[in-house]
């Protein structure tokens, strides 16, 4: 069963890195590695008072972590939810005797409960602001003759529109929801604004519909409804009516559209619009894990057009996109090329160049901000000159990469280390828990290191030299470096059992012995170890599975790795 542990609880008891066992383990590995830890700290072997309470201590979690993964109840809880789990309110109720299966279902439904009682304090905000550029005195400027007029030898730069729109989604119940938003523009001095509310009711688990009232100082009042349906697993139809009522009357709307999935990554869509701008329109869109690809075809009054994008989406942590698009129709021909990237954990910024016939050449740029979005709109010419398509394309990949260099990576930088301070702060007690348990349990190992050893020894077995745990820098850094890395040779060898050393797939700061040097940063195990009398090397990361020594086959009595 997948685990849904989270990195809190990973950091503080992960029972099966405790155990040393899999995520799969059946009940028989659990019991032989519970005796085996029981054997290690069992109080009653130990006659110093001291490593005697210590022993009591770490005998007791052993014990809580064979109690949880040997209930299969309990510990179906923990592969999904982790630790926080087993303490959530209701769970004293539910009944022991069910599967797995029932258990997810009944803890899900508790989740559910504890989501309804904060669903009155959840809103979805969401807003759009754009103000529009106008720069064409930057490039046109060099077409007329400025010399003759006052201030000509300055370009004139102006913002000649804005927009700004919002919207909130405020849940009544888990089916109704409601919806209020409103926006305010202007252009070259005239503006306007509206106010809507949508009331949306999900009628099953095949549809929605919406009832709108809207009002504003340019359109008047509006009233609309809306309809989502599921008609197949593969097809669905939204359907949109509306009436805007003006001074010179009653205005009806239909908005109807048809899509289906053509297959897994392809939908195909057929809207019909009747109305003030009434057209059809057909588009296939196909979106995949590397590109996004799609062709429409419209024909309509005013705007009859044939439309093709593509993009591209590189595999990066930065979400990297390029795209470029045409769109020609009785308007003219318009093409676009841009791409986009991600400059922080919320934010998104892209750059677009159009260049069309005759709009032009402009430059849009956009910012998207968690849920907010800012787009900003340059026109730089009404022609189509070279100079301007070549500023607006080299401008922002030369602003990008000096603001990334100066401003956007120094700010991650240092919001990485404030996050990881912040983290060392908040489990500052509990590590220093796990490492007070942690170096009580190499205490207590030393019999039992020392006898394995010998045995080792004897056969030519497996002896680990050193073993160091924790974040691994270079050569340069060698006082960074100690102060980031913990000793866990003795911890390792007492894992050691039939000249084996076996590490499942999991967190290694859970193992006996082991905590963690380094909160929030990515740690390795480097071992050095001896076998067959040959000395070996090895480095594994901190989730990955480790066997020592790789598995050998025999021919003719003698061993091979």
């Amino acid at each position: 069963m997948a685990s849904a542990l989270d990195d809190d609880d990973i950091g503080s008891d992960d029972y099966y890195s405790l155990l040393n066992v899999r995520r799969e383990a059946t009940q028989d590995e659990l019991k032989a590695a519970y005796r085996r830890l029981c054997m290690l700290y069992h109080p009653d072997k130990h006659r110093d008072p001291e490593l005697k309470r210590q022993a009591e201590q770490l005998f007791n979690l052993v014990h809580e972590a064979y109690e949880v993964l040997s209930d299969p109840q309990a510990r179906a809880i923990y592969d999904i939810y982790g630790k926080r789990g087993l303490d959530v309110d209701g769970w004293e109720v539910v009944e022991r005797k069910r599967t797995p299966a029932e258990i997810r279902e009944e803890y899900e439904r508790l989740q559910r409960e504890r989501e309804e009682r904060r669903l009155q304090q959840r809103t979805n905000p969401k807003g759009t602001i754009s103000v529009g550029i106008d720069a064409t005195d930057l490039f046109d400027r060099y077409e007329e003759d400025y010399e003759d007029m006052v201030g000509g030898g300055v370009p004139h730069v102006e913002i000649n529109k804005m927009h700004i729109s919002q919207s909130i989604e405020a849940p009544l119940t888990t089916k109704d929801t409601a919806i209020l938003s409103g926006s305010l523009s202007t252009h070259n001095g005239n503006g306007g604004g509206t106010i809507n509310l949508a009331l949306r009711r999900v009628t099953s688990a095949k549809g929605w519909g919406e009832i709108e009232l809207g009002a504003g100082d340019t359109h008047g009042p509006l009233f609309g409804m809306k309809i989502f349906r599921n008609l197949t697993p593969r097809f669905f139809v939204t359907a949109q009516c509306g009436l805007q009522f003006s001074s010179r009357g009653v205005r009806p709307g239909v908005t109807t559209v048809l899509a289906r999935h053509l297959d897994k990554n392809t939908m195909g869509y057929l809207q019909w619009r009747w109305g003030i701008q009434s057209s059809m329109n057909t588009s296939i869109v196909r979106d995949t894990k590397s590109s996004h690809f799609t062709f429409a075809v419209q024909l309509g009054i005013p705007h009859t057009f044939m439309m093709m994008s593509y993009q591209y989406k590189f595999q990066d942590e930065d979400q990297t996109k390029i795209k470029g698009s045409v769109k020609s129709g009785f308007f003219g021909t318009v093409l676009e090329y841009g791409a986009e990237r991600k400059i922080s954990r919320h934010s998104v910024l892209g750059a677009t160049v159009s260049v069309g016939v005759p709009q032009g050449v402009s430059l849009k740029i956009k910012l998207n901000r968690a849920s907010q979005t800012y787009f900003f709109p340059i026109h730089l010419t009404d022609q189509l000159l070279p100079s301007a398509v070549f500023y607006a394309t080299v401008g922002p990949l030369v602003f990008y990469l000096a603001i990334q260099q100066l401003i956007i990576r120094p700010y991650l930088r240092a919001q990485k280390e404030q996050d990881l301070e912040k983290q060392r702060e908040s489990s500052a007690s509990d590590i220093a828990r796990k490492k007070q348990e942690a170096e009580s349990a190499v205490l207590l190992m030393q019999e039992s290191v020392r006898r394995i050893i010998e045995a080792e020894e004897s056969r030519m077995g497996l002896i680990i030299l050193n073993a160091w745990y924790g974040k691994f820098v270079t050569d340069n850094s060698r006082r960074h470096e100690r102060a980031k890395v913990i000793d866990v040779t003795v911890p390792l060898q007492c894992l050691v059992k039939d000249s084996k050393l076996i590490l499942t797939e999991a967190t290694k700061s859970g193992l006996p012995g082991f905590y963690d040097p380094c909160v929030g940063e990515e740690k390795s195990l480097k071992v050095l170890y001896q076998f067959r009398g040959v000395m070996h090397q090895v480095l594994s990361g901190d989730t990955e599975p480790l066997r020592i020594p790789k598995q050998y086959v025999s021919y003719n009595g003698e061993s091979f790795l």
